[in-house]
């Protein structure tokens, strides 16, 4: 199964979020309810359009862009193009599991690569295959599958804001216990596995143990993982749509990446040929 997340292809929160109130009518939450509306919001997806603006912390160094999205998820299907005019299309079942990637820069030409390969995870946390929200609900998940349990129930409504105009809730989770710590398989696993058992992501893996994407760690061999996905994460909730508008991880670098959606569009019909390499205005 393809798991959904935010993501942006090679490409604070101060400023976005209004220090206003929100009206006294504005309906109270429950932290339960609101992590409840968030999840079955977002599991229940069919197709989605925003656009997406990132700022990514890669190699200490932080990488910004913005890119316009559109996704099917039953069947998977995703289209990006980001400001630098770079295209990715992927649907499943098509090019034998490749993604079509128009570069926007010599030969120009369209390439069909590897969606968990190097190149493509080259400048960014996650795969094309990760595109969406899924992540969110990861974090949020209660199954007790996790190595270090109960880092879900750190997350509190703390009150309401706006983000460009729309009202929000906000959500938050205060980790302060977060680390890398050493973890040494007892038989042989992938990064992208160690990483769902830590619920960590799995660039950090690759970045501190200087890894390939979907690298095997052979069986006694000794790694760092982070123990959580960060030390503080803030989401603000559109208050229509119980999706996230802004999600913002800090680990004990500081700031480790933001995510911006604007533009929702949700559970709309995308027509077929808009994921289609030969539909207008691609470049692909």
């Amino acid at each position: 199964m393809i798991q959904r997340s935010f993501y942006l292809p090679a490409l604070a929160l101060a400023g976005l979020l209004s220090s206003s109130a929100m009206p006294a009518a504005a309906p109270a939450i429950t932290t339960e309810t609101l992590i409840s509306r968030l999840t079955d919001a977002i599991d229940n997806l069919k197709t989605l359009r925003c656009n997406v603006r990132a700022q990514e912390r890669l190699a200490g160094k932080y990488q910004q862009a913005r890119t316009a999205m559109k996704m099917n998820f039953s069947p998977y299907k995703v289209y990006l193009r980001n400001d630098q005019g770079i295209e990715v299309l992927y649907v499943t079942g098509q090019n034998s599991g490749d993604a079509w990637v128009y570069p926007n820069s010599f030969p120009y030409v369209t390439l069909s690569l590897d969606p968990q390969g190097s190149i493509m995870r080259k400048g960014q946390h996650h795969s094309v295959l990760e595109a969406g929200y899924g992540t969110i609900s990861d974090l949020l998940d209660s199954s007790g599958e996790r190595i270090n349990p109960g880092f879900e129930k750190t997350f509190r409504y703390t009150g309401d804001t706006s983000v460009v105009g729309r009202p929000a809730y906000v959500l938050r989770s205060r980790y302060p216990q977060f680390r890398y710590v050493s973890y040494k398989p007892t038989k042989a696993e992938t990064t992208k596995t160690i990483a769902a058992k830590f619920g960590c992501g799995e660039y950090r893996i690759l970045e501190r143990n200087g890894l390939s994407p979907g690298a095997t760690v052979a069986a006694g061999k000794t790694i760092q993982v982070p123990n959580a996905y960060g030390s503080r994460i803030t989401i603000c909730i559109d208050q229509k749509l119980y999706l996230p508008l802004v999600v913002q991880v800090n680990d004990d670098k500081g700031l480790f990446e933001k995510f911006e959606f604007s533009d929702l569009v949700a559970n709309q019909p995308i027509p077929a040929p808009e994921f289609a390499k030969g539909f207008k205005g691609y470049k692909l």
